[in-house]
């Protein structure tokens, strides 16, 4: 029995729950003017389809705590008036494409403290007045492109306390609205430049607890930022230019960093604030500029010195710049004398601490950035986690380069001229997880390269040399979970050298911008394979062979090669797990009529913009598309176009008579069943279908259609 309160109505309100199992069988209310339904601390499990169609009136949901695992396509679809669900403190793990159908008022939605590790694309597409999402604690590893599309009213994205390692970068693309971003106590390593140049009417950003050690050139570009909270991370460097993109910043938190020096910060040009607090901050000569520009600006420094002895635990904001001040080296050289005359001590001495680390701050990171060196340099901490090496000059890696670093987690070594590594070069680095040797000089590796390094998981050899599949090396990896080989000048992919069954855990496999002309049959024979994409090479047909043993392959792209002709059942190898598909600039002319075939339940995602197609091909059987794209294309407007028409803003290339024109202000097509009057009507024609009708979608399933020049349009404004 529960109780609903609201100052219009009073009623006690009978619920009646049968539960079979873990499923919910049917929901009975005697009121169907409940506005708050408060059902915490229950064990509901699973919530089926209609799960409230009892209960349509409802504004506010409470189903915190009730165990759900599951939410069921249209679960929610009768809610048309709520405006608050709160399904907190569950066991959710996916949010599926229609979980929250029917919620088309909801201004709230709050999902922390769940499960929930993937976001199908297009889950929020019906949210639209959603104002706040919390995704806090739950185990987002990583967040693709167009993740949030739909939430054309959001203010506030919570997206704290997950294990989040890398951003797409159209992860926020679509949120027009946004002002607010929580990205705090995540695993991000650099500051996701593009993911945060497409959030444009951003104001507030919080990157606190995250393992970033260094912030480049240009890295904040978001013109209306005014607080940024990079508390709590690992910075020791952070460039002048850093936020020379967010000319409107007014509050910057940089407190519990390993800052020793910091310049004034060119771009913000009413900056009030600056949080130093917990730096170790080393008070001379280099840090007076930044103190004369405070004074000069207004602006309020927070924080203390930790060195030199004179000056340890002085606040910034009242140390005059005079005493900011670095020896002379009258003053050294008779500092070095008095060392030298004076007698050795019977006993080495402790050494003094220079600079006091911030109190329970234990540093794990190292680097040795561009510096240089030719040689790996030796004597790290042994408990350094980040050991960061990038832009140096070492051209060869030894056998055993890296003694003494069994705890290192992530290795950077980009930008060193590295071109040759030999085997065991690595030898040790036993909790090795992500391993950087992108823009190096590399043509080939060695069977035993990575060679003691049982847990690697992120491989990134990009912008290397490399002639040929690496698989020799690769065999000694057995948890490689993503691999990245883009901008390379690997020439053909054949079984003998790709990965068989060496690397069962590989999930995303990067190839693209290669100079791939020939893929052998069944070369990517991977049984958890999901991403793959093959973009920007040399390719002429499709490579169907080379995936019959990708079973679970969910996205490919083929974008950018010279593939004119798409075939029948070109994709069937993979028509069960395929979601996103990618066919962009290939310079297409025409689609088999079953090119599609098999991809009906599986396939979200079509791209084929930038092609030559005048003709749209057979469409009507991918009953779970949701977002098409067809801009740039000659299409030709006669009745293969019709069921794309609605309100489509985009203009016609073919017939001549129509070149130039809105495709909407079409009034008759060409080669249309007589008896189609309107757009609206069902297109109808006695004996076999007809191409018109065939091209009809699955109502409500596609979501974003694109066609012409023109992009965003929903699909009630496409599709009749």
């Amino acid at each position: 029995l529960f109780t609903n309160s609201n100052t219009s109505h009073i009623r006690t309100v009978a619920l009646i729950i049968i539960l079979v199992g873990y499923i919910i069988l049917s929901v009975d209310f005697h009121s169907q003017i409940t506005l708050k339904l408060d059902l915490r601390n229950n064990n509901l499990q699973m919530l089926p389809r209609a799960a409230f169609v009892h209960t349509p009136y409802l504004t506010h949901l409470n189903l915190q705590r009730c165990s759900i695992n599951k939410v069921k396509e249209g679960a929610f679809r009768s809610l048309g008036r709520l405006v608050s669900l709160n399904l907190a403190y569950n066991n959710i793990h996916i949010l599926y494409q229609e979980s929250f159908d029917g919620l088309s008022s909801l201004k709230e939605l709050s999902l922390e403290h769940n499960r929930i590790e993937e976001v199908q694309p297009g889950a929020f597409m019906q949210l639209s007045f959603v104002n706040m999402l919390t995704l806090s604690y739950n185990q987002l590893v990583y967040i693709p492109n167009m993740a949030f599309q739909g939430l054309q009213n959001i203010k506030w994205l919570r997206l704290s306390h997950n294990s989040l390692n890398n951003l797409a970068p159209e992860a926020f693309t679509g949120l027009f609205t946004l002002r607010r971003l929580s990205l705090d106590h995540n695993e991000l390593q650099f500051f996701p430049t593009q993911s945060m140049a497409r959030i444009r009417e951003v104001t507030r950003l919080d990157m606190s607890h995250n393992p970033m050690i260094y912030l480049g050139e240009e890295s904040v570009s978001m013109a209306k930022l005014t607080h940024l909270y990079l508390d709590h991370m690992s910075l020791q460097d952070l460039s002048e230019l850093a936020l020379s993109g967010s000319p409107l910043l007014t509050h910057l938190d940089l407190s519990h960093n390993q800052l020793r020096y910091l310049e004034p910060l060119f771009g913000p040009k009413e900056l009030s604030s600056l949080n130093l607090t917990g730096n170790p901050l080393y008070c001379n000569c280099y840090l007076r500029a930044l103190r004369e520009w405070a004074g000069a600006g207004g602006l309020k420094l927070q924080g203390a010195c930790a060195g030199p002895a004179h000056l340890t635990d002085e606040l910034l904001q009242k140390v005059s710049s005079v005493r900011l001040r670095c020896r002379s080296r009258t003053e050294a050289l008779k500092e070095e004398l008095m060392s030298t005359q004076s007698p050795p001590p019977s006993t080495t001495d402790k050494p003094k601490q220079e600079v006091k680390c911030p109190i329970h701050c234990e540093s794990q990171h190292a680097t040795c950035e561009g510096q240089g060196l030719t040689k790996v340099p030796r004597g790290f901490p042994l408990k350094t986690q980040l050991l960061d090496l990038r832009s140096n000059n070492f051209i060869y890696l030894p056998a055993s380069s890296f003694p003494g670093s069994a705890h290192v987690v992530s290795l950077h070594l980009e930008l060193c001229k590295i071109r040759k590594i030999k085997d065991g070069a690595f030898q040790g680095m036993k909790e090795l997880l992500y391993l950087y040797l992108s823009d190096n000089l590399l043509t080939s590796l060695g069977r035993r390269a990575f060679a003691g390094l049982p847990k690697l998981t992120y491989l990134h050899l990009e912008d290397n040399r490399l002639t040929v599949f690496p698989g020799p090396a690769l065999s000694l990896l057995p948890h490689l979970f993503v691999l990245h080989l883009e901008r390379n000048t690997i020439s053909k992919v054949e079984p003998a050298n790709m990965l068989s069954a060496v690397n069962p855990e590989l999930r995303e496999l990067y190839l693209n911008q290669n100079n791939i002309s020939s893929v052998a049959k069944g070369a990517f024979t991977s049984a958890f394979l999901g991403t793959l994409h093959l973009d920007s090479n040399q390719l002429t047909t499709v490579p169907t062979s080379a995936l019959i043993h990708t079973p679970n392959l969910e996205e490919l792209s083929l974008s950018k090669n010279a593939i004119g002709w798409v075939g029948p059942k070109a994709f069937q190898p993979i028509s069960q797990s395929l979601k996103r598909l990618y066919l962009d600039e290939m310079g297409m002319e025409k689609m088999s009529r079953d090119a599609v075939l098999g991809l009906d339940s599986a396939l979200q995602t079509l791209t084929m913009r930038g092609n030559q197609l005048k003709e749209v091909p057979d469409l009507s059987s991918l009953s779970s598309l949701e977002a098409l794209d067809l801009q740039d294309n000659p299409l030709h407007c006669d009745c293969l176009l019709l069921p794309l028409r609605g309100s489509v803003t985009a203009t016609c290339a073919h017939p001549p008579e129509l070149r130039g024109k809105k495709v909407k202000d079409i009034k008759n097509f060409k080669s249309c069943p007589e008896n189609v009057s309107h757009p609206n009507k069902k297109l109808v024609k006695s004996g076999p279908q007809s191409k018109a009708s065939a091209l009809r979608f699955p109502k409500g399933k596609v979501k974003a259609v694109n066609v012409g020049r023109e992009t965003g349009k929903s699909l009630d404004e496409y599709i009749q």
